[in-house]
Parts: structure tokens; C-alpha cells; sequence
């Protein structure tokens, strides 16, 4: 148990961000798979309009500092990419 007056604040302020942090990473997955799941099913428009607010919520992680800022790109990355090949694959047959 923490002994100073500062090391109680300091545990209070580490543990309301800590219920924010794992608010946070709970919405990221959640887009993320919403995202996975839309391409999945081969709905190119509603993955894009997914991949959209997955976008924007991992944006929101990084300002918040949940996510690193290259985490956030490299996943936006990895979904764009998988969206792209989506698009490619139905307009070509």
C-alpha cells in the first residue's frame, strides 16, 4: 500500500486511466473485427464505410496514447491493403 499523499494520487490517476486504456483498446478491436468480418462476407462498400471508422478510432487511440502512432499505421495499413485486394478481386470478375 502506497505510503505518501502522492503515491495515493498516483494510484488513483493509474487507475482511472487504466479503465480508459482498456475502454479504448475494447472499441479498437471491435472496429477492427467489424472490418474483418465485412470483408469477409465480400461487402466491399460496407467494408469501406467500416474501414472508415476504424480509421478514425484508431486515430483517437494514438491521440489518447493508447495505441504508438506506427501500431495505428500499421494496422490501418494492413486493412486498407486487404480492402484494395477485396475491390480488385470483384471488379475483375
Amino acid at each position: 500500500m502506497a505510503n505518501t499523499r502522492s503515491a495515493l494520487k498516483r494510484m488513483r490517476q493509474n487507475e482511472t486511466r487504466r479503465l480508459r486504456n482498456s475502454a479504448v483498446r475494447s472499441s479498437v478491436k471491435t472496429v477492427v473485427k467489424t472490418v474483418r468480418t465485412t470483408l469477409g462476407a465480400g461487402s466491399a462498400t460496407e467494408a469501406e464505410q467500416a474501414l472508415a471508422r476504424a480509421i478514425r478510432t484508431l486515430d483517437k487511440a494514438v491521440t489518447k496514447g493508447v495505441l504508438h502512432k506506427n501500431t495505428a499505421a500499421r494496422r490501418k495499413s494492413r486493412l486498407a491493403r486487404q480492402l484494395r485486394a477485396l475491390q480488385t478481386a470483384s471488379s475483375s470478375s
